[in-house]
């Protein structure tokens, strides 16, 4: 009987795991192989270098920027996003005028919830050409706007300036992704027992005792996993620059990350790719996001708040 139930799942379980090793774990590990080889992705020749292209990497200067910026996405991505995310959903949820002793949601937050989450429904392709139409230094929307409030947009326009391309960059991605979370924070919220809020109510708290010392607690699993989510879009962010600034060294190499540093080593289209620098770019990129997956659940780790 028991051989029958585990026959009927590896059954199932069969075919998912075989596509997985197909498409995931088979190209990683021909990644790494890659990796210490000089292939350059069209010969038939792989001569074996050992580490030479770590060696290289390290001692890359491009690939050093390319990983500061990587940094300041990081940094600013997830923060950004979620506090955004967890402002809007609290608005949305318990900003509204109180009944009884408890506050309610704003009228129309259903509504309001649509209108968030409908830019993450569209692709990062959509959202990148549309925003760089935005950005047009000739009639785009941003410039326009900022004439309008009597701010100068440069002369080159936000994505052709140094010094403001990659904020114009991690501003569009913030707009795609924040709906998602306010959404996601607000079923968080939802499911936060009236008890509990009539309570905090009870004792006098005002909303922004609320917020930071009822509501985020409650939604810390939650949060934790969107830092986590958050920066691993960070440590990629490959569309939007791909898209929007194509050549970054046209502007200073200012929005190079790493993800494209390494499409351009492997399909610059230039006489001499290099598929095997490529894949040790990717193997770093792997390990950096696994580490920074385990750092973010370590450092966010704290005592589950039940309830």
């Amino acid at each position: 009987m028991h051989h029958g139930k585990y026959r009927f799942i590896i059954g199932f379980l069969v075919a998912p795991l075989a596509l997985y090793v197909l498409f995931v774990v088979s190209p990683n590990i021909q990644a790494v192989l890659y990796s210490f080889t000089d292939w350059s992705g069209y010969s038939q020749t792989q001569n074996f270098i050992g580490l030479d292209n770590y060696v290289r990497l390290v001692k890359d200067p491009m690939f050093w920027t390319a990983l500061s910026h990587n940094g300041v996405l990081l940094l600013v991505l997830p923060i950004v996003t979620i506090s955004l995310g967890l402002v809007f959903a609290f608005m949305l949820n318990l900003g509204g005028p109180r009944r009884g002793a408890v506050a309610r949601g704003l009228r129309g937050s259903r509504f309001y919830s649509a209108v968030y989450f409908f830019p993450y429904l569209l692709s990062v392709a959509i959202i990148a050409v549309l925003w760089e139409q935005a950005y047009n230094p000739r009639g785009g929307v941003v410039p326009r706007a900022m004439s309008a409030l009597g701010i100068d947009p440069p002369r080159d326009g936000l994505l052709g300036t140094p010094s403001t391309v990659l904020w114009a960059c991690i501003a569009v991605a913030v707009w795609h992704g924040v709906g998602f979370y306010v959404v996601l924070f607000s079923a968080g919220i939802a499911s936060i027992p009236t008890d509990v809020l009539e309570a905090a109510a009870l004792d006098g708290v005002n909303r922004f005792t609320l917020f930071f010392r009822v509501v985020i607690p409650l939604l810390w699993d939650n949060v934790q996993v969107a830092f986590v989510y958050l920066g691993i879009i960070a440590l990629d962010f490959f569309a939007i620059v791909n898209i929007m600034t194509p050549h970054p060294e046209a502007v200073g190499n200012s929005t190079e990350v790493i993800a494209h540093y390494l499409f351009t080593r492997a399909f610059s289209g230039d006489a001499n790719p290099q598929y095997g620098y490529a894949s040790a770019i990717g193997v770093a990129l792997f390990f950096l996001t696994l580490t920074l997956a385990a750092v973010m659940f370590r450092v966010s780790r704290r005592e589950k708040v039940e309830f």
